[in-house]
């Protein structure tokens, strides 16, 4: 708790954390509002595609993709101690580096609890607005889907946090996490079977959120083979604490 509070009094008062939150929010409120709106062969995509429980995993797939504004929230986060000289501060006033990237860690967890919390008001307004006469059964039988978003959203917050605490600028590493997440690691996964690849990091955390019409897109496509989302959270997790353990020894081995 102690951690938290420092780290609360620190992004608190910051302009650019709430820009951000405000952006993510703002961002996928219009995005769902607009889509909902379109029309295709004379009905409204909202009437068809809205509708509880199945709307859970589109929107959670559909927010997945806005979650890169929560990982470039964390490098500004985590450069700024850098650049502001406070990690040296806080070392000096006596927290180890150990406590340094678990502080980091509880705010990625509190960043990706608020967007989970988010999506399933969300969820709620959308859904009911387009459900006719929903049951209690429709409204929660798929609500795990908002729990993968969860360790998901988590697991990207902590990927940005290695590459923040390994190159310490704040626009290098912004570059170098994307052009892992979209460049890199998809040319590895190339040249890579299927039963080796899915377990690569940004595909283990992309089962998480996994496409509504997959299975449709298996069916006249090469199938891609996934983790099963269950499997996969408990992948990520394994690799949430490996990148709190290369985040700490990076720290570790590095001046400050």
């Amino acid at each position: 708790m102690n951690l938290l509070r420092i780290e609360l009094h620190k992004i608190l008062p910051y302009r650019t954390v709430w820009v951000i939150l405000a952006g993510y929010a703002i961002l996928l409120t219009l995005f769902l509002y607009a889509s909902s709106h379109v029309t295709v062969n004379g009905q409204q995509l909202g009437e068809s595609m809205y509708r509880l429980p199945a709307f859970w995993q589109l929107l959670t797939y559909i927010a997945s993709f806005f979650s890169l504004l929560f990982s470039i929230l964390v490098i500004v986060l985590v450069t700024d101690e850098y650049a502001y000289r406070t990690l040296r501060q806080q070392v000096i006033d006596g927290l180890s580096r150990a406590d340094l990237v678990s502080a980091k860690l509880y705010v990625i967890l509190g960043f990706a609890a608020a967007g989970a919390l988010f999506l399933l008001l969300l969820g709620l307004y959308f859904g009911l607005l387009y459900s006719i006469n929903p049951s209690m059964e429709a409204v929660f039988s798929q609500m795990d889907a908002l729990l993968y978003y969860f360790v998901q959203t988590a697991g990207y917050m902590s990927l940005a946090m290695v590459f923040a605490f390994l190159i310490r600028k704040s626009g290098l590493a912004i570059v170098g996490f994307i052009a892992y997440s979209i460049i890199i690691e998809p040319l590895i996964q190339l040249r890579l079977p299927d039963a080796i690849d899915k377990y690569l990091p940004m595909k283990v955390m992309g089962s998480l959120t996994p496409r509504p019409i997959q299975e449709v897109l298996d069916q006249v496509t090469t199938p891609t083979e996934l983790l099963s989302p269950g499997l996969a959270a408990l992948v990520t997790v394994v690799y949430i604490a490996v990148f709190w353990l290369l985040s700490y020894y990076i720290l570790r081995l590095r001046d400050l």
